[in-house]
Parts: structure tokens; sequence; C-alpha cells
């Protein structure tokens, strides 16, 4: 088994010029120490638009759960509409559900027909627009209850449509702008020869993906205070200011980007291959090329190694199917968590700013499960693959609302208000706040650290295991559905609004715990043995890669002829 490290110490990898790269033989695989390749500056704008992307996505989407839910004036907390928890809860889901399901349509007009470049193109200017009418129509000169609703829900609206295009194209265009080739042999300056691992490369890709999408989480803290401190209107020009900057890094290095047409006739295909084999008792196999020429004396337009892909792409999918609880989880950050800290003593901080927790921890432990978590375990041939990676995501999410129920006990457990807190009558005061029960916002911080340990484990993990197991000119139809999933648990969302509200809310967390810890045994059960499986049918797709390459001179081995 070879030993997996980084090397380098910049954050583009290897940075020393050494001998020409050439391609690995088995046994230089084996042996040789692994190590990331040096990034082409291409991924690193396309990494670059997806921050930009997150700031602006956090910066405009923060604030709405105390626009929506509180009235404004009422309470320590800033306010608008005035609909109350539960009913903000679940417009805020509708919106999560909004968003994940776009990604599907889209995704299919991307890889049939626009390509994932004008995809990003369009969606990201249709942000834009959302992000200006929600402007508009907070300002204080504008606003009215009328007017405030209308604009959230068309600014929601187009703002869903640039999330869900965005969502499904930039993940797998990222991915695209590292270029695909097969282990390398390189020798450093110090003469030592190690392996250029294009998974390792990815892996690290969609870490320093994640990384950078949670710095630009940060700005939630400005968010949040400029909502508290000047108004709605002010979080909103912030998010108007920065949803231009990824539409000018497209047009500005559009030429320089890598833009893989799009193959309609490939979801053809794909459809003939699953129908096939669905027809054949769900066996992919029976869609083989020879398999149809010999059963049914018919000749297919695919290879062998198409249908490989269709199965690793399934593969994929059917991991993604396990994180509807996942995703429904994540969604408590912006609502109830949210909720939750607005009964508590703020001491002067935003109660939705206190989620900014979450990506500084995102940050700062990301590095360290990276070079030093994952080179530390791989060193002790101790077996931490992607598939118990996401498992250990599910048992880290189920301690994270074991702990907010423990949290939401103990702020019933406390005065004036118990389990009414801040609507009983000992916490009004006249032309005052209403008083929130006698506990500190701050029991919320391991919330917050627990979920940045799971999302780093989960949401990186997933981003490069659906990358690398996706057709490479269906990734966009794959990652939609990952994008299905979170819909999916945005809809358990909705209909769990009833009981977002006091006191019933500490029994929803009680049973997303469990629920969670249940969903991490049974996809350790049912998908844990698969890591070799998977293993199994890269090696197939590498040797493939191989032969041909070494038959057609193609160096590039996604079939581009140089």
């Amino acid at each position: 088994m070879a030993r997996i490290v980084e090397a380098g110490s910049g954050p583009a990898g290897i940075n020393d010029e050494s001998l020409s790269p050439r391609d690995a033989t088995d046994e230089e695989i084996g042996s040789l120490r692994h190590v990331v390749d040096k990034l082409p500056r291409k991924v690193w704008v396309s990494l670059l638009v997806s921050g930009a992307e997150r700031f602006t996505y956090y910066t405009i989407t923060t604030p709405w759960q105390n626009y929506i839910q509180n009235a404004p004036g009422d309470g320590a907390v800033p306010g608008a509409l005035g609909l109350g928890q539960s009913r903000a809860t679940m417009i805020f889901n509708a919106f999560y559900l909004f968003y994940y399901l776009v990604p599907i349509p889209i995704a299919l007009v991307s890889d049939a027909w626009l390509g994932r470049y004008a995809v990003l193109c369009i969606s990201l200017s249709l942000y834009f627009c959302g992000t200006l009418v929600q402007f508009i129509t907070s300002l204080p000169s504008l606003f009215h209850y009328e007017s405030g609703l209308a604009g959230l829900v068309l600014s929601m609206i187009l703002i869903g449509l640039g999330v869900g295009g965005t969502k499904a194209a930039i993940t797998p265009f990222i991915g695209d702008q590292y270029p695909v080739k097969p282990p390398q042999v390189k020798t450093l300056a110090t003469g030592e020869r190690v392996i250029i691992d294009r998974t390792l490369t990815l892996q690290y890709v969609y870490n320093v993906y994640y990384w950078i999408t949670n710095i630009a989480a940060l700005s939630i803290l400005a968010s949040t205070y400029l909502e508290k401190e000047r108004g709605f209107w002010a979080a909103n020009v912030l998010a108007l200011c920065s949803s231009w900057i990824g539409v000018a890094l497209l047009a500005i290095f559009g030429k320089e980007l890598e833009r893989y047409p799009a193959q309609g006739g490939v979801l053809l295909k794909a459809g003939k291959v699953l129908a096939y084999a669905i027809h054949d008792k769900f066996k992919i196999d029976a869609a083989r090329p020879r398999y149809q020429l010999e059963k049914h004396n018919r000749a297919v337009p695919w290879t062998d190694r198409f249908v490989t892909e269709i199965q690793s792409g399934l593969r994929a999918c059917q991991v993604m199917t396990w994180f509807v609880l996942f995703h429904l989880g994540i969604n408590q950050m912006t609502n109830n968590l949210v909720s939750q800290a607005g009964e508590m003593q703020l001491s002067g901080f935003p109660n939705d700013g206190i989620q900014v927790l979450n990506p500084i921890a995102c940050v700062l432990l990301g590095p360290v499960i990276q070079k030093l978590l994952y080179p530390t375990l791989a060193r002790y041939r101790i077996p931490f693959g992607p598939l118990i990676r996401m498992i250990m995501a599910f048992f880290t999410m189920a301690a994270t609302f074991a702990y907010a129920a423990g949290v939401q006990k103990m702020i019933y457990n406390s005065g004036p208000c118990y389990e009414a807190p801040l609507v009983c009558p000992a916490a009004q005061r006249v032309g005052q706040p209403a008083l929130p029960n006698n506990i500190k916002v701050w029991v919320q911080t391991p919330i917050y650290v627990i979920l940045a340990v799971s999302e780093i484990f989960g949401f990186v993990t997933l981003s490069e295991y659906s990358y690398s197991k996706a057709p490479k000119d269906m990734r966009t139809v794959v990652q939609s559905m990952r994008q299905l999933s979170a819909g999916i648990g945005s809809a358990v969302g909705i209909a769990l609004g009833p009981v977002s509200r006091d006191p019933k809310v500490l029994w929803m967390d009680v049973g997303l715990a469990v629920s969670l810890g249940l969903s991490g045994l049974l996809f350790w059960a049912v998908m844990g043995h698969q890591e070799k499986d998977n293993d199994d049918l890269d090696t197939m797709l590498l040797n493939d890669d191989r032969s041909r390459a070494a038959h057609t001179g193609v160096e590039d081995i996604s079939g581009t002829k140089n």
C-alpha cells in the first residue's frame, strides 16, 4: 500500500522544479510516496468563483430568519415581517427545497446543451438580480409589509435559481480545471522519486474548495452586525456588491478556463444503459456490448468502459441518498439554531451571528484534518477512505444534535420564562426588549465546532467522491442528485415545521440525534463493504485509460486528441 502524504510547502502542493514526469508502473504506484500535484491557475480561478458565490449567499440569507420571524422593534433582535418562528422555518425550508430541486433540470440543460461554463454565467447573473430585488425592497423608505413579503418571495425565486444552477455546475467545473492523467513518476530536486496522484490531488482541491467556502462564510459576521446596527438593507447592499465578482472572474479568465462541450447524446445512451439493466433484473452487466450481442443479437453504441462509468456513477448516487437527514441537520444552523440563540443572553452579539463559529471552526480544523490527520492515518496504514469518512460524518452530526437538545433543555431549566422563552409575563418590560432566559448564548459553541468536523468528513468527501465516480460527461447530472437529497431533507424540514416551536423543538433535536446515529450505523452496514469494490472499479478504468493511451497516443485520457 502506498504512503500518502502531501508535498510542497505552499498551497499549490509540489513547488519544486524537477525532471519531466512520466507514467508510473504498477510497482512504482505501490512502493513510492504519493504527493499532490501543483494546481494550475485555472483551478484557483474556479475556486475563487465559488468563494465569491458563497460570500454572497451567506451575506444575503443569514438575516432571513430574523427578517421573516420577528416584527420590527419587537425584542432584542431585528425583525421585519413578524411571521413567527414556525412559519419562518417553513419558509426557509421551502427556499431550500426550491434551490435544491432546481439543479436537476439545470443539470440536464448543462450536460446536454449549454455546458457548465454557460450555466455558471447565467446562474450568477440571476443571483445578482435576486440580491438587487432584496436590497430595494428592504430599504427603509420603501419597506412595508406587502412590498417586503413580495420582494422576499421574488428574490428567493431568483436567488434560488442562481444558487441551484451554481450548485449543479460549480463542483464538477472545479474538477474539470485539473487535467485528467494517470499516476506519474516525478523526480524531486532532492532526488526522491514520487507519484503525482490525481485522486489525492482532487481530494486536496475539494478540501481547498471547502476551506474557501468557509472563509467566505465569515461574511456572516459582517452581515449580521450590519443587520443589527444599520438595518437589513445594509446587509443586502454588501451582498449586492459581492454578487458580480464571480461573473467578472468568469469573463476575465474565460479563454483560459476549461470548457468541456455539452454531450447531449451521452444522456440518451445512459438512459438506454439503465433501461437495459432494469429490464434484466437490475443487472448493470446486462447492458454491456458483448452481453447484448450474445443474448439479444443487438449492437449497442457504447463500450464496456461507458457501462463501467455508469456503474460507478450509480454508486455515487446511492451514497447521496443517505444524506437526506444530514442535510436536514445542516439546515438547522440557519433557522432553529438561530431561534434558539435568540432565547438566550446575547451580550450584544447578534443572535444570527453566533453561527459564524461554524466557518471559523472549519477554517481552523480543515488544514489540521487534511495535513495532519489523513497523512498520519495513512502512515500507520489505518484505513480511512471516503466511505469511512462519511460514516464518521453521521456519527459526529448525531453528537451535534444530542448536544443541541441538551442546550435546549438548559434553556427550559432557566428563568424567567423556562419553557416559554421571551413570551411569559415575567420577561416583558415597558419600552424595552423582552428578557431572555438566564443562560449565555456561548453554550452553543460546541454545536458549531462539532458541526464543522461533520461537514469536513461529510460534504468535502462527498464532493470529491461524486466527481471522481461520475461519468465525465454527466458530472453535472450526478452532482444534481446530491442536491435532490438535500431537497428531500428540506421537505422533511417543512413537514417538521409545526414542531419547530417551544417546547416541542427539544424533541425534534432528540429525534435528529437518534435518527442520524441510526443512519450512520445503517450506512456502515450497507455501504461500508463497498470501499474495495470502488477501488476495483477505479482500477478497471485506470487500466482502460492506459490501454487507450498506449494505442492512440492520447495524453489527455478524457478522450481529446492532442
